[in-house]
């Protein structure tokens, strides 16, 4: 495990790659990843941060962003709208 954001950002898009479609549907805007999304979700953990701080770091801080591939920083109801869609595609333990 590492201590670095920018670390634990660049690992959590390789490991978000290799476990989802870049896109859900071809009809989606396609504006941000799933990946991109996951590794979001991730970031926002590890920093211990809601939604808003998260869009405030992104705006911020221009080496997270590009660790992550964001040409835009997403609204902050764009992660917490790709978390629910991820929890309806997961599994539910038996």
């Amino acid at each position: 495990m590492t201590d670095s954001p920018l670390a634990f950002a660049q690992l959590a898009v390789e490991v978000a790659r290799a476990a989802l479609p870049a896109h859900s549907s071809k009809f989606s805007r396609q504006d941000f990843t799933q990946h991109q999304l996951a590794a979001l979700l991730a970031v926002k953990a590890f920093l211990k941060v809601g939604y808003r701080q998260l869009a405030a770091y992104l705006r911020d801080w221009a080496e997270l962003r590009e660790a992550l591939g964001l040409s835009k920083v997403p609204h902050y109801t764009t992660p917490q709208k790709a978390l629910s869609r991820l929890e309806k595609k997961m599994p539910t333990p038996s």
